[in-house]
């Protein structure tokens, strides 16, 4: 009778740690304070800033295991930005991506490593101009926890990396219009209703 019933306890302590086990839990952007800057060298002269921002994307979030996270972005071409007009405008052109309306960047994840306790290297395929490479984000969990104002779980992360025009079809001019472009992302997320 105790073995059964000690049998029954640990039957029941099993099944009691695997439903506490946390998924992750899905948390969308917060388009309007997530940004994408990045920057090149202008013949060796000055460097020139653009950014995207009001983009999307979801970022499934395991706060006990984030190597179990994923993130999906994507934003419209078009939607670049560099302050200059005729500057944007040539960027879209076929000197560079010849662009459409419908014509989106996009990362997806592929794996997380850990590397710290706020910080992980997240691979993924980035795909720009029609090109898919695989890219690591150095990446930082910058907080996590009730937002202040919409009483929701929130979280902010930062993360950078180094492209080259030249993988993804857009090395016109390249060397002298640098071909490494240097990124920098901030993005906050909520958690989904």
């Amino acid at each position: 009778m105790k073995r059964t019933l000690l049998a029954a306890g640990f039957a029941f302590a099993a099944a009691s740690a695997t439903t506490a086990v946390a998924a992750p839990e899905k948390y969308m952007l917060d388009s309007s304070h997530s940004q994408i800057l990045f920057s090149y060298n202008h013949l060796g002269y000055s460097t020139t800033w653009g950014l995207f921002s009001g983009f999307e994307g979801e970022i499934m979030f395991d706060q006990e295991d984030p190597a179990n996270s994923s993130v999906a972005v994507s934003m419209p071409v078009k939607s670049m930005w560099t302050g200059w007009e005729k500057r944007d405008a040539h960027i879209m052109s076929p000197d560079f991506f010849d662009a459409t309306d419908d014509e989106m960047v996009s990362f997806t994840s592929t794996g997380i490593e850990v590397t710290g306790d706020t910080t992980a290297n997240i691979t993924g395929d980035l795909t720009i101009n029609g090109v898919t490479k695989s890219v690591v984000l150095d990446a930082q969990l910058n907080t996590s926890g009730e937002h202040p104002m919409a009483k929701k779980p929130w979280a902010g992360f930062n993360a950078t990396t180094t492209l080259k025009r030249t993988d993804f079809d857009v090395g016109n001019f390249a060397p002298f219009v640098g071909d490494d472009v240097t990124v920098q992302i901030s993005v906050e997320a909520m958690k989904a209703d």
